[in-house]
């Protein structure tokens, strides 16, 4: 039972994620600090106080550092299926170029 937390937690850890994870990672990450901007900006103008648009652009950040950067199993649901190196294609026989091969 303890090995398989810890294999979860390791999973976790390990930080594998996908190109559509990537992508999507990429995508929130844009979006919620643009929000987070614009929201410290219209708080600290409406209410004239520095500290309080600063700290909440600070927790917005930390939020959206919380969403994005651990490997979440939603970053991983289009995993590469890669060849096996025994499935390789047979490649001695490509002509690239036909003027270099004369």
């Amino acid at each position: 039972m303890a090995d398989q937390i810890l294999d979860q937690i390791r999973t976790a850890v390990e930080g594998q994620i996908d190109f559509e994870g990537q992508k999507l990672a990429e995508l929130i990450a844009n979006v919620a600090l643009s929000l987070v901007g614009a929201i410290a900006f219209f708080v600290g103008y409406l209410l004239q106080d520095i500290k309080l648009a600063v700290w909440t652009a600070l927790g917005g950040t930390a939020l959206t550092f919380l969403v994005v950067v651990p490997a979440w199993p939603f970053y991983n649901q289009n995993p590469v299926k890669w060849l096996s190196a025994g499935k390789a294609l047979d490649l001695s026989n490509l002509v690239v170029n036909e003027k270099a091969a004369r």
